[in-house]
């Protein structure tokens, strides 16, 4: 199935979308068509999260350690870059100051603290010194026949002597139950999916790396799974299109919605979204 072209005259005067997607804004739509129009049309503003924040300055240091040479990877040198990482992304996300006031300052020791756990977890996990990571952080793309770019960041790329490659993803929350292990390695089939695309190989091994927990989930993909992946995807992006055409992203309800900043505006919640916007520069649907 072809996933369509958003162009000017395909949708609302004013509004374009471009043909992209990644595995988080997939994740959104399927979760609640609301809260990806809020995202990525709307792009409303969304405060800073602190178990969120955390992740991010976690990978942050994983980057940069693996970046060492092979001796300095050690807990200490990691423990080490935790306070430039911290002191790089409130340079880059201004936002980030809200997290913690001045008079915050223990809130925010203690929070670091958390970092370090993390930090333990993963060296009980594996150890960095004797990794050849191939790629750290490597932004993936795929443009496929129908114009629909699949798009996402990867933690790293591992390849072995003989070609063999492992997709690592890092998880700073805990392993999900085994009823949602599914959904959990939908990013990773659809990073396999690009890599198999755009390299001609395909992944030997998607592991994910639970930190909150200490635990992998690890899976060995087949060509015909990825075909499926790739069906799914394009599906999704044609419920996309329809929906902006229709202006239509109804709220989905769900366990989820604790963690929703848009709360207040959700029909759902007794709230009412903003007006469908007339003008909307174009979109990337990637992170």
């Amino acid at each position: 199935m072809d996933a369509p072209q958003l162009e000017l005259h395909d949708v609302t005067p004013g509004v374009t979308v471009r043909s992209s997607l990644s595995p988080s804004r997939a994740g959104d739509f399927l979760a609640c068509p609301l809260r990806y129009r809020l995202r990525v049309i709307d792009r409303l503003p969304e405060p800073a999260d602190a178990v969120m924040v955390r992740g991010t300055l976690v990978h942050a240091v994983l980057e940069d350690l693996l970046a060492e040479p092979a001796e300095s990877r050690t807990l200490d040198q990691a423990v080490k870059l935790l306070p430039t990482e911290w002191d790089k992304l409130r340079e880059e996300e201004p936002r980030l100051a809200e997290l913690f006031t001045s008079e915050q300052a223990a809130d925010e020791t203690e929070w670091l603290a958390s970092a370090i756990t993390l930090l333990e977890t993963y060296f009980r996990m594996e150890d960095p010194r004797y990794l050849g990571p191939h790629t750290r952080e490597e932004k993936i793309s795929f443009e496929h026949e129908s114009g629909l770019t699949f798009a996402g960041i990867v933690d790293r790329i591992d390849i072995a002597p003989d070609g063999r490659i492992r997709v690592v993803d890092y998880k700073t929350g805990k392993a999900p139950n085994p009823l949602y292990e599914d959904k959990a390695l939908f990013q990773m089939k659809f990073y396999a999916l690009v890599i198999w695309r755009t390299r001609g190989i395909l992944p030997t091994l998607l592991q994910l790396m639970y930190i909150g927990d200490g635990s992998f989930l690890t899976y060995e993909p087949k060509e015909d799974e990825l075909l499926a992946t790739e069906r799914k995807v394009l599906a999704l992006w044609d419920a996309i299109a329809t929906a902006v055409e229709r202006r239509d992203f109804p709220a989905k309800k769900s366990g989820l919605c604790k963690w929703c900043s848009h709360q207040a505006i959700c029909p759902e919640w007794g709230g009412t979204p903003p007006p469908f916007p007339e003008i909307v520069p174009e979109v990337p649907l990637v992170p």
